[in-house]
């Protein structure tokens, strides 16, 4: 928590750098008590408009409780979706995906019936990195 506490307050002196920008957003998790079902978080985007490409998506998200057994975690955009294998990391899994679209975790655990104890995700935070375009 504390190196994304850092990383966040850093961010507008590497935005600046060099046609560069980011942005983040963070929400509450879901809960799902069923094995089968797919979750889907709130739509996590930019609060100001963003103009550029996608160069490097970070992610986190924290649970309240056990990592259930085969527990699926990926990140969407509208057109692509990228698994993720922690709880924490990088990917340039969107690279070139406009920087203003929103992304979204969708939570999923395989098989059928009540999870028990339910999945119960404590949050869910991203920070997109984006290449500006070149001003002509």
């Amino acid at each position: 928590m504390r190196y994304f506490a850092l990383l966040i307050a850093a961010l507008p002196l590497f935005a600046s750098a060099a046609g560069e920008g980011a942005w983040q957003a963070s929400s509450i998790g879901v809960r799902l008590d069923n094995r089968g079902v797919a979750a889907s978080s709130r739509p996590l985007g930019p609060t100001q408009p963003v103009d550029g490409l996608i160069t490097e998506v970070s992610w986190r998200y924290e649970l309240n409780g056990p990592t259930p057994a085969g527990l699926l975690v990926r990140l969407c955009s509208q057109t692509r979706c990228v698994a993720l294998d922690s709880q924490s990391g990088s990917t340039r899994g969107f690279a070139n995906v406009p920087a203003a679209e929103q992304l979204r975790f969708v939570w999923e655990v395989p098989g059928g019936g009540r999870l028990w104890p339910p999945l119960n995700v404590r949050s869910n935070q991203v920070i997109v990195n984006y290449r500006q375009p070149a001003k002509s």
